[in-house]
């Protein structure tokens, strides 16, 4: 029987990481795990009563396509109340996770061919959805020189090599917790709408940034020459597995995601989406301030202690939750790096081969979603293992 073409792409390795890690715990081990971009605090008391309430009496029925009226409503209110941008509801829809979202964005604006640029390193569903849809995925190296994000220079320079439909830019970025500043941002949606060339930002690590070092800047204020916005309820508002997302859309892209919303999924997950209307209210936002400040207290827990860690290059983690680390001075790819780490010290982090299929055998990504005593835990376990990494483990010569 046949298996489709479309379907042949790698696997989300992290995934595979945490099924691993989760077999170990199951089985009685003691593992700390800090591969998956997973806030450890859960959805909020005020989500959670909500959905309580709903479930004991609420219409937990199909929504409309892209969204019940009241959330599309209020994530709209979003943007006035954050950004000072005003969204019209209509052009706002709803999906299944940041995932669905992005599935709906790249049906509704590329055909199979058209050519997308992003970064590398990069989120890895990015470039494997793309795929399965037939796109020619042109990944732009960026490293620290850029900050690991994309210039218009890059852009550019794709653009006349073979032509550019979409160029897809992440804000804080998976896996290096970098950020573009808002002169930038400006700079690559003109030189998108110059080109006639469609952006998506992926915003859903927005809220969670530390010290302003750069300051957030949302995209949501170039709808109108044809940008879209991907954001979720995941991150910031810790609700993972309640599977919610949503996108802001240009005009024409409204139409077009309305139909596939309703042939792909019908809707989204009703009960979801009625118990994330309050996560908009004061109390939803105070409980996700609460996690971000323990995200803030992790990571100065974890740059404090680098340098007993000893990696080599370390991306500047601007926001989001990761720690994206040169560990190539271990004489270890990233694959045996992160496995060894695992099965001897119980710590899981992901390889950076997940992120970059070019350099990624000397990077790995850490999670500080956690808290700092778990971070903390954590470090003492690497710095132990490393220790015991020697000469003789990596088959060098004495």
């Amino acid at each position: 029987m046949k298996v489709s073409r479309r379907s042949q792409v790698p696997p989300f390795a992290v995934m595979e990481v945490l099924a691993a890690a989760n077999a170990r715990r199951d089985a009685g081990e003691s593992i700390i795990n800090l591969c998956a971009g997973q806030p450890s605090s859960g959805a909020s008391e005020v989500v959670r009563d909500r959905a309580t309430a709903l479930l004991a009496s609420g219409d937990l029925g199909y929504t409309e396509a892209v969204g019940a009226p009241a959330l599309r409503r209020a994530i709209a209110g979003h943007y006035a109340h954050w950004y000072g941008v005003d969204v019209d509801p209509a052009q706002v829809a709803v999906a299944t996770g940041s995932s669905g979202a992005f599935l709906l964005a790249f049906l509704a604006a590329f055909d199979p061919g058209d050519r997308v640029a992003l970064a590398r390193p990069g989120y890895p569903a990015y470039k494997n959805i793309l795929t399965s849809l037939g796109c020619e995925v042109v990944e732009l190296a960026c490293g620290p020189q850029t900050r690991y994000q994309p210039t218009v220079q890059q852009l550019t320079q794709a653009y006349y090599e073979g032509g550019l439909d979409g160029v897809i830019l992440a804000s804080p970025a998976n896996p290096t917790g970098t950020m573009v500043e808002p002169t930038e941002l400006e700079a690559l949606a003109a030189w998108c709408a110059q080109y006639e060339v469609r952006l998506i930002s992926d915003e859903i690590y927005h809220g969670i940034t530390y010290d302003g070092e750069v300051q957030q800047a949302t995209a949501a204020g170039h709808v109108g020459q044809g940008a879209v916005v991907v954001s979720s309820f995941s991150k910031y508002w810790a609700m993972t597995g309640w599977r919610l997302g949503w996108l802001v859309l240009p005009p024409d892209l409204v139409a077009p995601v309305d139909a596939l919303a309703g042939n792909v999924a019908l809707c989204p997950p009703a009960l979801a989406q009625h118990a994330a209307v309050v996560a908009f209210s004061p109390q939803g936002y105070a409980a996700a301030e609460a996690d971000v400040a323990q995200y803030e207290a992790s990571r100065a827990l974890l740059l404090r202690r680098l340098p007993e860690l000893g990696w080599g290059q370390v991306a500047p983690p601007d926001g989001a939750f990761y720690l994206y680390a040169d560990i190539s001075a271990s004489g270890l790819d990233s694959v045996t790096w992160c496995a060894r780490l695992l099965d001897e010290a119980g710590v899981a982090l992901t390889p950076g081969t997940d992120f970059d299929s070019v350099d990624g055998r000397e990077w790995v990504r850490l999670s500080f979603a956690s808290a700092p005593d778990l971070i903390d835990q954590a470090v003492d376990r690497i710095v132990a293992w490393q220790a015991t990494i020697t000469h003789h483990d990596l088959g060098a010569s004495p």
